[in-house]
């Protein structure tokens, strides 16, 4: 509704051949365009314009090519996922299936005897935005195919390359064909993520997304950070590599040292840091200036290349999707992850390395992915279902509606708490519900419960009166729980 005024606008330049190449988008409140001089000068003057920026050229990231030997190992899983424990997730069930992964990469090659049976397929699982590759998916750098091969790659080649095997995949060719990119393509990638087939009615985004890229040099560059909120909201941790800026201190990049950002470092299959690994503290001004959030392998991986050959290398790009593939099987084994619980259940999981506690080299420490699904299975999983939304109500008419509260998880909270947050206009009545404690303060029920052992605490029931104007009541609850954590890495 905002960008009408501003439309109009650029439709009459665009008849007067002073505006050329207008993009709109709906995943930031913006848009990309070409234009005269005497365009861009007038907009820096519209009251609802916030910021103009040049369409950044950002070129791509090649792996760091090592010494060693592109050659399988002689055990059945290559060295750097059993570092991580993914096989004994394998074990207990959990490959990745029935969860979709992507990429934002140089593209991936499609006929790759380890990738081509994990493509979703279809016209929503590949995008290109500069239409070079327009229905089928493509890699001239071999970049984007080596980042899927260490997410999704399987046997082929005689060893187990790949965390999640049974993921599938979807991509997004942000790199053109002479190895750059543009802001407005990386923001056009990141929309398509979000509705791929550009129905909002079918879930078809990814689970997890991977993002082995960088903005130039070291520093803060918040270009992209929108998109990462809006990630975020549809509960995708946006992962990112953490750099090969290091050594030195304060070597964080854009956008992995963004707020939203989850930062992946490397480490060799010995746990030590990778020697080009960026370090922290983060240059973006989070509440944490702890940079990266964590490391994995990322030294000597051997994963897939183009033409159906393999290649070993090292860098951070490698590290980060381990860290995506990880996340594909917690996916799993929880189908309906919040991206609070997915980065939790990480950095519980986490082995410290380096100096006792987290530091700016290996951030949390090493990713342990059974570690990480082994949080989830002893934490509490609470969520809200049959929380009623009443249809039309006649005006001041008393109503009620009730909070069914469940744990999926084996243990169960000490404490339970729901806030309940009330539309404008609707009256609290009181609550009623065995055990429960309510308070009522400005426009907000908080009430508390124990959970006295129960794996499903018992639901409550609010009554509200209607606003004077009737209308549908449209009301959003939260819930969390307070456990006892006996977890020795953390003495709490």
């Amino acid at each position: 509704a905002t960008q009408l005024p501003i439309r109009a606008v650029l439709e009459a330049q665009r008849l007067a051949d002073q505006v050329d190449q207008v993009t709109y988008f709906w995943i930031f409140n913006g848009m990309s365009m070409t234009a005269a001089p005497e365009v861009i000068t007038e907009f820096t003057s519209r009251p609802e314009v916030r910021s103009i920026n040049l369409d950044e050229i950002i070129p791509a990231p090649a792996p760091v090519p090592s010494l060693a030997p592109s050659v399988s190992s002689l055990s059945a899983s290559e060295e750097n996922l059993t570092v991580i424990n993914a096989p004994a997730l394998w074990q207990l069930g959990f490959q990745g299936q029935g969860v979709v992964v992507a990429n934002m990469d140089s593209g991936v090659s499609v006929s790759h005897p380890d990738l081509a049976a994990q493509w979703r397929g279809g016209t929503n699982s590949w995008f290109d935005p500069y239409g070079e590759h327009p229905t089928s998916p493509s890699d001239l750098a071999g970049h984007g195919t080596a980042t899927m091969g260490v997410m999704v790659g399987r046997d082929a080649g005689g060893t187990d390359i790949g965390v999640a095997p049974l993921a599938q995949w979807i991509a997004v060719k942000i790199f053109d064909d002479r190895g750059n990119a543009t802001a407005t393509a990386i923001h056009l990638g990141f929309q398509w993520l979000l509705d791929p087939d550009g129905d909002p009615s079918t879930p078809d985004a990814p689970h997890v997304v991977n993002n082995s890229w960088r903005i130039g040099n070291t520093g803060c560059d918040l270009a992209f950070q929108l998109d990462l909120q809006a990630l975020r909201a549809a509960d995708i941790v946006p992962v990112f590599s953490a750099g090969n800026t290091g050594p030195g201190d304060a070597t964080s990049v854009s956008p992995a040292n963004n707020p939203e950002a989850f930062a992946v470092g490397a480490t060799d299959n010995l746990d030590q840091i990778y020697v080009e690994s960026a370090r922290g503290p983060a240059a973006c001004g989070e509440l944490s200036t702890l940079y990266p959030e964590m490391v994995a392998p990322g030294v000597d991986i051997r994963t897939t290349d183009l033409y159906g050959t393999y290649q070993t290398a090292s860098g951070t790009s490698l590290a980060a999707p381990h860290l995506a593939g990880a996340l594909a099987l917690l996916w799993s084994a929880y189908p309906n992850l919040t991206v609070a619980q997915q980065e939790a259940a990480l950095l519980k999981g986490a082995v410290d390395l380096g100096s006792p506690g987290a530091d700016n080299t290996f951030g949390q420490g090493r990713l342990d992915v059974l570690a990480a699904y082994g949080w989830l299975v002893e934490s509490t999983q609470l969520s809200i279902t049959n929380l009623d939304s009443p249809d039309p109500v006649a005006a001041g008419a008393m109503l009620t509606y009730t909070l069914a509260i469940t744990n999926a998880g084996p243990s169960a909270a000490s404490m339970v708490t729901v806030t309940d947050e009330l539309p404008a206009g609707v009256t609290y009545g009181g609550a009623l519900g065995d055990g429960w404690s309510c308070s009522h303060a400005g426009g907000s029920v908080t009430c508390t419960r124990p959970s006295l052992g129960l794996e499903v605490a018992p639901s409550i029931t609010i009554t509200v009166t209607a606003p004077e104007d009737g209308g549908t009541i449209t009301n959003t609850a939260t819930v969390s729980g307070y456990e006892i954590d006996l977890d020795p890495r953390d003495n709490t």
